[in-house]
């Protein structure tokens, strides 16, 4: 199957999930339908239909591939070894699961598909918007079918929106201290679906993200190297999905913006 051709398959399962499984229930679900997942997360009956479907037709499209959904990995965390065997998707089902349990947007749903724990496909849906970003290791990437060259935003000081959700207290005091006064700082959406966009399509310059997992950061990683921008572990080595419960990710509308952030870092590591 081509990359053209895959590409189709992948909008209309997307699709096809998003307005069965997830749409109906936006703005709708019921207290049961939500359930605490962790500190400051929730997972809904939207998370584990969309990634029931999906994994279904995604065995059906390739049976030779392993299959590691976000859900089903919380269930039971040895489904990560998968990550690094051989072919393997890899299903974000709801990304931005909180904005969506709050009747907000973003959300959308992240797709994957990794060779020996390297990703070298991605797919990005927005639920709402039906916009659809494509990347292929080596291809390019695509918006709507389009390809698509990252651009910045143009502003001086550049724009980062910084994650600080799973840094401890010390981190935290030093990013505001030490990075933040060289960016303007702008919220994050909380839903790598519409971050990693966001840095291609001149938004957002740059974010730092300290939490790597795998559904949430393989499709988006392809997605901003293959348009031109950078998106790699602060040292600068490649992210591998069969290594995503290591920290800390920065991603960038254009390398050189990547490697300002590396060195701001780099610097107040060593202080």
């Amino acid at each position: 199957m081509n990359n053209t051709t895959l590409d189709g398959a992948m909008a209309r399962l997307m699709r096809k999930v998003s307005e069965r499984a997830i749409l109906p229930r936006y703005q709708k679900l019921a207290a049961h339908e939500i359930t605490d997942k962790a500190a400051d997360d929730v997972v809904t009956i939207a998370d584990a239909e969309a990634e029931a479907m999906l994994a279904e037709a995604l065995s059906r499209l390739m049976p030779e591939a392993a299959i590691v959904g976000e859900e089903a990995a919380h269930a039971d965390p040895t489904v990560m070894d998968r990550l690094g065997k051989g072919l393997c998707w890899i299903i974000d089902p709801l990304d931005g699961t909180n904005n969506f349990a709050a009747g907000k947007p973003p959300f959308g749903i992240l797709l994957a598909l990794a060779q020996d724990g390297q990703c070298i496909s991605g797919w990005i849906y927005d639920c709402l918007t039906g916009r659809f970003c494509a990347a292929h290791k080596g291809d390019g990437a695509f918006v709507n079918g389009e390809r698509i060259v990252a651009k910045t935003s143009g502003q001086v000081p550049p724009i980062a929106a910084i994650s600080l959700i799973f840094m401890d207290g010390t981190q935290r005091e030093a990013m505001k201290q030490h990075i933040a006064p060289h960016y303007t700082i702008v919220d994050i959406p909380r839903c790598a679906a519409e971050q990693y966009p966001r840095l291609v399509l001149g938004t957002n310059d740059v974010s730092i993200f300290e939490r790597t997992l795998a559904w949430d950061h393989a499709a988006g990683v392809l997605f901003v190297n293959e348009a031109g921008g950078k998106a790699a572990r602060p040292d600068g080595s490649p992210y591998r999905v069969d290594r995503h419960l290591e920290p800390g990710l920065i991603a960038a509308a254009s390398p050189a913006l990547f490697d300002e952030m590396a060195q701001r870092l780099a610097t107040l590591r060593s202080q």
